[in-house]
């Protein structure tokens, strides 16, 4: 899956929508983030199930604001509206991979739980 533009009028929608979204804070005039983007590109290629974002800092400041963004690049995992992840700095291949696997490891790990809770829900109601 390609990455995703993330602006003011669909960050809302996207990071609410998506399980699992990565966002790439960066600019254009950014070095280590023009060696990063390609690295970013690939990752989203290989992972489509998860929303590759990117915030342009340069064309969305409020945003950058608003994640409150001080180096750049800065990449940031967010599941549910809640951040997991944020990082300044460009990762090499290897830690974004491990990166994604961990986030993945996580959900999984909520899935489980909230399938156990409801499980156990009939039975703790007899209990009273």
């Amino acid at each position: 899956m390609p990455t995703v533009e993330l602006t003011k009028d669909n960050i809302l929608e996207t990071v609410t929508g998506s399980e699992i979204v990565l966002i790439d804070f960066w600019a254009a005039w950014c070095g280590p983030c023009r060696m990063f983007g390609p690295l970013y590109e690939k990752a989203a290629e290989r992972h489509p199930d998860i929303v590759f974002g990117k915030v342009d800092t340069e064309a969305q400041p409020e945003l950058a604001r608003a994640f409150q963004i001080t180096a750049l690049p800065t990449l940031m995992a967010v599941r549910d509206r809640t951040m997991l992840f944020s990082q300044p700095g460009a990762l090499p291949p290897q830690a974004l991979e491990e990166l994604i696997e961990g986030i993945r490891a996580v959900v999984a790990q909520d899935a489980a739980e909230m399938k156990d809770t409801s499980r156990q829900a009939p039975d703790a109601a007899m209990a009273d």
